[in-house]
């Protein structure tokens, strides 16, 4: 197999490898509130809002030493580890208990960092400058069918359930807990880039030398990773980045677990209440996966870089979002376990709340392909750092977003993201464009990107 060839099977499997854990994942997290609702009049006590929050407040923090410890292992262990834990926090729903609930939510923290981080590490060795676009479409395809297939069977198995029952759960959870173990697995069919050597290297000399020099080096790669990371943070393009990177974050909140939190709640959806939870996340995959093709996989054919698609980005969610607001509730984020009874401005429809899980799911993948895509061109020289400061910044947004989650009404939590989106799409607008002249001063074409 060519080089070119071998990068591109690496990226196949590094998607396939992501839509298997987080078909079990997304998921587990889409249904987890409703879950634990369900399991409040026992001796469990969590909430999965906070869960969330714990998370991803771990994962911000943990974005801190992950290219260190990414610099270190490689990417491939660094993905197989953290893909372990993810499976041990899905497993903890088999048979809840709250100290297990919330000490798994910390370790994943610590798991998703690395993962993301040697994610974006992987992503970029395996690219260049006119792949890049091509690549960060294919991944997130690929890792956006997670979506489907999950909520696929939430859909079919909870379908007319206004109740889930202990064996409910527990099937659901050791199906979700197995297929992240397939993901976990996969990772190791990832292939290494064969190391180049300066002629005249002595093999036998290297291995003497490796031994005595292996812990000195891996220590100087890890803290030169940290430093890098710390310097990369306050660079211009950085900064303005964080704002994009920030809504994503807020963005990622509220379709992965408040959206299917409130339609969960609707009462005046009947019977189908439960189930339509994995039809929306369905929806909302079919968005993702039709945005990663277009914006991704055709990205070649564009000859006006990333702007036009953030662009569309937000004008999708902010039609989502006007819609949500004349659909849902206002109480529906925060009802209790009966549910509401409440009426926004119209009488809740289905269709409409379908509809706006597509809408939610475009919108998103147009944000986060063009973000892997630019992060990829601007720092391919410094992936781990870069990649690791994106996912502190969205997970911190994230956290505080699942917080107040458990407070706000809807219509607040719908403001701040239109306000956050609004400031986002300027400022990387201005990377953009920056970018661009950058490139046009190297005289290549702007289209590769």
């Amino acid at each position: 197999m060519s080089s070119e060839g071998k990068k591109l099977f690496n990226i196949i499997i590094l998607g396939v490898s992501f839509m298997f854990i987080f078909t079990a994942f997304q998921s587990c997290g889409n249904i987890a509130q409703t879950v634990i609702t369900n399991l409040n009049n026992t001796d469990f006590h969590g909430s999965g809002y906070t869960s969330m929050s714990i998370i991803y407040g771990v994962l911000s923090a943990s974005n801190l030493i992950s290219p260190s410890l990414v610099a270190v292992v490689g990417p491939q262990f660094s993905m197989v580890v953290s893909g372990v834990f993810y499976s041990l926090y899905i497993a903890v729903f088999i048979q809840p208990a709250t100290w297990a609930f919330y000490t798994a939510s910390v370790l994943i923290g610590i798991a998703a960092a690395v993962l993301w981080t040697a994610q974006g590490n992987c992503l970029t060795e395996n690219s260049d400058e006119n792949t890049i676009g091509r690549n960060s479409g294919i991944f997130w395809a690929l890792l956006q069918f997670s979506l489907i297939f999950g909520n696929l069977y939430i859909y079919l198995a909870w379908q007319g359930k206004t109740h889930i029952s202990e064996s409910d759960r527990r099937t659901v959870f050791i199906a979700l807990t197995v297929i992240s173990l397939v993901g976990t697995v996969l990772f190791f069919l990832i292939r290494k880039q064969e190391d180049t050597k300066a002629p005249g290297d002595d093999d036998s000399t290297n291995e003497i030398l490796g031994e005595s020099s292996s812990a000195r080096n891996k220590m100087m790669r890890a803290v030169a990773a940290f430093k890098k990371s710390i310097t990369l943070t306050f660079t211009k393009e950085m900064l303005l980045l964080s704002v994009t990177t920030a809504y994503t974050g807020l963005v990622l909140t509220f379709f992965s677990g408040v959206y299917g939190t409130c339609i969960g709640a609707v009462n005046r959806f009947g019977s189908e209440e439960k189930s339509l939870i994995g039809l929306s996340g369905i929806f909302i995959g079919v968005g993702e996966i039709l945005g990663g093709g277009i914006f991704g996989l055709l990205s070649k054919k564009s000859c006006s870089g990333r702007n036009p698609v953030v662009m569309l980005g937000i004008l999708v969610h902010f039609i989502a979002f006007y819609l949500i607001f004349f659909n849902m509730p206002n109480d529906a984020p925060i009802a209790p376990m009966e549910g509401t009874d409440q009426v926004a401005y119209m009488i809740p429809s289905k269709e409409v709340a379908m509809l706006c899980s597509f809408l939610l799911g475009l919108g998103d993948s147009c944000f986060n392909t063009q973000l892997l895509s630019i992060l990829g061109f601007l720092y391919s020289e410094d992936s781990a750092p870069a990649f690791a400061i994106f996912k502190f910044v969205q997970s911190i947004c994230a956290a505080v977003a699942y917080f107040y989650s458990n407070y706000f009404l809807l219509q607040w939590q719908l403001l701040i993201m239109v306000l956050v989106g609004f400031f986002g799409t300027i400022t990387f607008f201005t990377v953009e464009w920056g970018a661009a002249a950058a490139l046009a001063a190297r005289g290549s074409d702007y289209s590769s990107i």
